[in-house]
């Protein structure tokens, strides 16, 4: 990890990082630069999925074929993260942070211009390629230029991104897609990255990296057995959830029949109900960290059977989705 002694402010308004962390201010400009990049990925991750009967028009896809491009994002997230690992663990963290956001521009840009099914998918996977990697650097550098009794808050706060774009980004951009177009959604989070960018370059401190890191070391987990039984648990538990979701916008326009003006406020729902399971996890797992996933995972099962049933019904669809989203992020 690095020390605090040797981040070294940015030739910007940033000031001094001393041994006790920046100043408040100075964490707050830090933690909020950082927070509307995990904003952007947060939107973009999540807006194909209200768009893709959109898309599949666009593209002259069948809804199901668009969805590849939900996987391919998916598919970018995991390949990406230990690649950054591997390669970057070396790497100035505010450098590294700027560098992915690059990438993530590019990615989104691709995905405004894509013309065919095979350049969205190629563009989705890069767009999904610094996901992973940008929130790692993220916490790192909100650790480094934390005081030590605040650190740990500074790093659930740089992880707000997702839940905020879950409740205003991913809304915001299905309906900014409808009303101009799929191509405007990407627009507006290739738009949100370079504003990133710049924050960061404004107000982020130069953050070394681990001079004594190694790729093989950052790799070395991946022999733990203990974290592929997490990952297939998380996988299996969860990949319902993500396979149902993925398929929201067609569920409420042809099964819900509703116009395609409700699918943004059903992502809304799905919004709020991240941040009310947010607010349960964090109390489960004070109770119980193993009993809290059961119970997650079991309720998440058991709301996805409901859903099944519920979804023909406006109200009672609207009613479970929130259910769902609630339970899985428990």
């Amino acid at each position: 990890m690095t020390t605090l002694q040797s981040a070294r402010p940015a030739r910007t308004g940033v000031g001094p990082v001393d041994p006790g962390g920046v100043s408040g201010s100075s964490l707050g400009l830090i933690t909020t630069a950082l927070v509307v990049g995990g904003f952007a990925i947060g939107t973009t991750e999540f807006v194909t999925m209200g768009l893709l009967p959109q898309i599949a028009h666009g593209l002259g896809l069948t809804i199901p074929t668009a969805g590849h491009t939900i996987s391919a994002y998916a598919v970018g997230v995991v390949v990406g993260a230990p690649l950054v690992a591997f390669f970057g663990s070396r790497l100035p963290r505010r450098g590294l942070a700027l560098g992915l956001m690059g990438i993530f521009v590019a990615g989104n840009v691709a995905s405004a211009v894509a013309t065919s099914y095979e350049s969205l998918v190629l563009a989705r996977f890069l767009a999904g390629l610094p996901h992973g990697a940008f929130f790692g650097a993220s916490a790192l550098i909100v650790a480094a230029c934390a005081p030590d009794h605040l650190k740990g808050r500074a790093i659930s706060r740089v992880m707000l991104g997702i839940p905020i774009a879950n409740m205003v980004g991913v809304p915001t951009a299905t309906w900014l897609g409808q009303e101009l177009g799929w191509r405007s959604a990407y627009w507006l989070v290739a738009g949100l990255a370079v504003l990133t960018i710049a924050l960061v370059a404004w107000w982020v401190p130069a953050t070394p990296g681990n001079s004594r890191a190694s790729g093989r070391t950052e790799l070395a987990a991946l022999r733990n057995p203990q974290l592929w039984l997490t990952l297939a648990v998380a996988s299996v538990g969860f990949g319902g959830m993500f396979a149902m979701y993925s398929y929201i916008a067609p569920t409420v326009t042809e099964v819900t029949g509703l116009g395609q003006r409700a699918v943004p406020w059903f992502l809304l729902a799905y919004g709020v109900g991240g941040i009310v399971g947010s607010l349960l996890g964090g109390r489960l797992a004070d109770w119980s960290v193993l009993r809290g996933l059961v119970l997650s995972l079991v309720g998440v099962g058991s709301a996805l059977a409901l859903f099944a049933v519920t979804s023909q019904w406006a109200v009672s669809a609207l009613a479970t989705l929130f259910l769902v989203s609630v339970l899985a992020t428990a």
